[in-house]
C-alpha cells in the first residue's frame, strides 16, 4: 500500500471520510495521526538554536534586505548568461 497525508479544513472532514468510505477496506485504510511529526525536529531545532546563539553573540552576519537585493542580483546574473 501508499500512503499520503491530507491537509484540510475541519469543516470538510465528514465529505472526505463519506468519500473515502466507498472504498474497501482492502483497497484503502484511513490511519488518523494524534499530531504531525518532522523526522528532522531535532536537527532543525539545533540548527536554530546554534543560529539565536550566534544572533545573541553578535557573530552572525545579519543583512538589511537592500543588501539581500544585490546579493540576489548578482548570483542570478552569474547565471543568466
Amino acid at each position: 500500500m501508499e500512503a499520503i497525508r491530507l491537509e484540510f479544513q475541519p469543516e470538510i472532514k465528514e465529505k472526505i471520510l463519506k468519500l473515502l468510505s466507498s472504498f474497501s477496506s482492502d483497497e484503502l485504510k484511513i490511519v488518523e495521526e494524534e499530531g504531525f511529526s518532522d523526522p528532522n525536529f531535532e536537527q532543525n531545532k539545533r540548527k536554530l538554536e546554534a543560529t539565536i546563539k550566534r544572533m545573541k553573540s553578535g557573530s552572525a552576519k545579519l543583512y538589511t534586505l537592500e543588501e539581500v537585493d544585490v546579493i540576489l542580483e548578482k548570483t542570478i546574473s552569474k547565471y543568466e548568461d
